[in-house]
């Protein structure tokens, strides 16, 4: 072989390898999935969803690149059983976390061990999970602990309690308790959702050459309704007259424990808040452009429940919950049905929108299938990925969507089609509601047409009573969770 022939061998090697290596580069990896859960922010809260009094354009802007849907659904109406569900894939009726259950001195009742969730799906499928912000699925160490339930990285609150205080003691990094000393005696110095972000906004840029899964269920905007003056000073004066609630101080037993803190200033203070989650979800995107990963991203937004009435808030004054009846713990929709968006560049349409009815239990599925793994046999959802590709002739339907509350007397809520069957004060069968409405004709729940159909009530109550299995520890009949 002469000199010639071994430098063209030798050209030919070299260009094959650089056109294997562009080859490879460009295939794609799996996406990044993004869900950010914000906390008690009712379906009229975002201006993209009919909100007046302020705006929020970051979150538009997300609805402007994506789907935005009308019928999706909380797991509950309360925090921690609408979190199970999103994580289990399953509804009230069967994941394990079922209310509000507290566990001293800090965390709520965990997750079984065998509970299977989402985020340790995506970790076997090879994903890096993180979660930031608010937990409530399991106290510090225990089974249901976020590193004990597929997440790599945490950091935030573990308890739901604590996390009612956004000037904190403490946070939790994985198993190490954070003091935040510049918040001791009565010092408000360290804003723990903006430490969370900058952790969030972090965990992005660490992983960004590889797929990841963010939960962010920021704490914003759930009562107390504090934050730094200069949020607040935007808002003050301009949304009389105002609201004045009068919380704990500092000195009181249950100051920076639970109770929420005095706010003379709760209308500005709620529209500030709810601008500064807007503001963060606008760094996320922005993050993930300026890394560029945002093309592979797979980004959901929504709400873990509806709009509160503590702290302060008042949702009839910001109109909250749209056209809705209904707030937390309520099972009508204006405390279950919450704003979604989806985006997904060049996937997703832009701009669009859907009347698809989905709900928490449904995003393991489709993240599942996103991903390109499979989703366990006993989760109670559908994927919606066909309804974010545009593909709705090939969307499956829900045979029915179900929910159980079990405080205030007990609550149960089961929607089939346009129909919803609701009974209250379940735990005192004399006192039962039954009210049935239909959904598309009757959105806001004003006119209870059971007596007009008997039939169709007996069919829904027959489902209800097939919809669930029984929990050793959330037992439905017995209340045991009563708090």
């Amino acid at each position: 072989m002469n000199k010639s022939t071994i430098l063209i061998l030798i050209s030919f090697l070299f260009f094959t390898a650089c056109t294997s290596q562009k080859k490879q580069s460009k295939e794609p990896t799996k996406p990044n999935i993004v869900y950010i859960l914000a906390d008690d922010l009712g379906y009229g809260d975002l201006s993209c969803y009919g909100q007046k009094l302020f705006q929020t354009p970051n979150i538009d802007k997300l609805a402007q690149a994506g789907l935005k849907f009308t019928q999706h659904y909380s797991g509950s109406t309360v925090c921690a059983p609408s979190r199970s569900s999103l994580m289990t894939g399953q509804h009230t009726g069967h994941t394990f976390i079922r209310g509000n259950k507290e566990w001293k001195p800090e965390g709520q009742y965990p997750m079984e061990a065998k509970a299977f969730t989402l985020a340790e799906a995506l970790q076997e499928a090879g994903y890096t999970t993180g979660a930031f912000g608010k937990w409530g699925l399991g106290y510090p160490g225990s089974e249901g602990d976020p590193n004990n339930q597929g997440f790599s990285e945490f950091y935030g609150y573990n308890c739901q309690r604590l996390a009612h205080n956004y000037y904190p003691s403490h946070l939790w990094e994985n198993q190490q308790k954070v003091p935040l000393e510049e918040n001791s005696g009565q010092q408000f110095a360290v804003y723990a959702p903006e430490l969370i972000h900058q952790k969030a906004l972090q965990f992005i840029e660490k992983n960004k050459e590889k797929p990841f899964f963010m939960f962010y269920p920021n704490v914003i905007p759930h009562a107390e309704l504090l934050l730094p003056e200069e949020n607040l000073a935007e808002f003050r004066g301009k949304l009389l007259p105002e609201n004045e609630f009068k919380g704990a101080e500092p000195g009181d037993p249950n100051f920076r424990e639970g109770a929420y803190g005095t706010q003379p200033e709760s209308h500005a203070a709620f529209a500030a808040m709810v601008t500064l989650l807007d503001k963060q979800v606008g760094d996320i995107v922005a993050k993930l452009k300026e890394l560029g990963i945002y093309e592979n991203t797979v980004i959901m937004f929504t709400s873990d429940n509806g709009p509160h009435m503590e702290g302060g808030a008042d949702p009839d004054f910001f109109n909250s919950n749209g056209i809705f009846k209904g707030y937390k713990r309520d099972l009508y929709e204006g405390g279950i049905r919450v704003p979604m968006i989806a985006v997904w560049d060049e996937r997703i349409a832009a701009g669009t929108e859907t009347g698809h009815p989905s709900a928490f239990w449904d995003v393991f599925p489709t993240v599942a299938e996103i991903a390109g793994i499979s989703a366990p046999e006993n989760t109670d959802g559908v994927s919606f990925l066909p309804t974010l590709l545009g593909k709705t002739n090939e969307q499956k339907p829900h045979d029915y969507l179900y929910w159980e509350f079990h405080e205030r007397g007990g609550r149960k809520a089961l929607r089939k089609g346009d129909w919803k069957l609701i009974n209250y004060n379940v735990f005192n069968p004399e006192k039962t509601t039954t009210e049935l409405y239909n959904i598309a004709d009757d959105p806001g729940e004003q006119n209870n047409v059971a007596e007009a159909h008997p039939e169709i009530v007996e069919e829904l109550k027959k489902l209800m009573n097939s919809a669930r299995t029984e929990s050793e520890v959330f037992t439905f009949e017995s209340k045991t969770i009563i708090q």
